[in-house]
């Protein structure tokens, strides 16, 4: 057995993509024999993250507990250097495989209140491929008999074929930011600064960023692209309700170097405090939303 459990391959065209039982996560990516993310081996667990879904919160919760309509809930402690809990309920769980076709697969999967969330989630996430890419579709349906907030969010590192990251350039759809204190918990928002403003593009060899940006997507809601020196590029979109994305460039993933992830999140950190577009879901109530990866070039 895998350490990601079952591995499933998906095919359409030259678009080929693997994705994992446990976790649900993505593995691998290629369009035209290019890879669109970093993959791992299958006999390897996810590197910083790589592929995970992060549900039902993003990125970080601080002191790993919160209060939700008056009642205090305590979390396992997932990053035990800050104290926080990070990432969700379901990135290290075997997630049920429910409907599979050759170019397309949905998982599903279920958050216990017993973990410290107000209530039940049943939730699903398809993987789907075709000629440009990679679509995902994250289904978040309440099965209990009273309010869940929640959050959803994805990690991604993106590729644009055999170029090293530390040689592309990235360009990001956002218009603020998210200041941090030392224990990386939102301080504040405000406006990006000149020096901080991807939406020109810049060059990864010249980011160090673990930070989280306002979303500011345009047509086609394309968040984030990365381009190699030779003009092949790989976007990341997403639907509305994705209005935050953390981008985060870790000097080496896995021994290969420099990479960059592009996460798209629905919430900022830490919003189980804040309460920013932390999502209400009624009994009963289904929120879906998608994202995804293509291949386009430099234009």
């Amino acid at each position: 057995m895998h350490p990601t459990g079952e591995q499933i391959d998906l095919v359409a065209g030259a678009t080929h993509a693997v994705v994992t039982e446990v976790g649900g996560g993505l593995r691998a990516l290629e369009v035209d024999g290019g890879a669109r993310v970093e993959d791992f081996d299958a006999d390897a667990t996810p590197p910083m993250g790589a592929g995970m879904v992060l549900v039902p919160w993003p990125n970080r919760i601080a002191g790993a507990g919160y209060s939700w309509r008056g009642r205090e809930y305590a979390l396992e402690v997932t990053e035990p250097a800050r104290g926080h809990a990070i990432h969700g309920f379901l990135r290290r769980r075997p997630w049920t495989i429910r409907d599979r076709a050759a170019d397309a697969v949905t998982f599903a999967a279920d958050v216990d209140p017993s973990w410290g969330w107000p209530g039940p989630l049943h939730v699903e996430t398809t993987y789907a491929v075709d000629a440009a890419g990679l679509a995902v579709t994250h289904a978040l349906t309440n099965t209990g008999d009273v309010d869940v907030p929640a959050g959803l969010g994805a990690h991604p590192y993106l590729r644009a074929g055999d170029a090293a990251p530390s040689d592309c350039t990235l360009t990001l759809a956002a218009d603020r930011i998210v200041d941090v204190d030392d224990a990386l918990i939102p301080t504040g928002v405000r406006p990006v600064t000149p020096e901080e403003d991807l939406r020109g593009g810049r060059r990864v060899a010249d980011l160090t960023l673990d930070t989280c940006f306002g979303a500011a997507a345009g047509p086609g809601g394309i968040l984030g692209v990365l381009t190699a020196p030779d003009g092949r590029a790989t976007a990341l979109w997403a639907d509305p309700d994705v209005r935050w994305v953390q981008v985060f460039t870790p000097d080496d993933l896995a021994g290969r170097g420099r990479a960059v992830a592009v996460e798209p999140m629905t919430c900022p950190p830490d919003a189980a405090h804040s309460g920013t577009d932390l999502r209400i879901v009624a009994p009963g109530e289904t929120w879906s939303f998608r994202w995804g990866v293509t291949a386009r070039d430099a234009s």
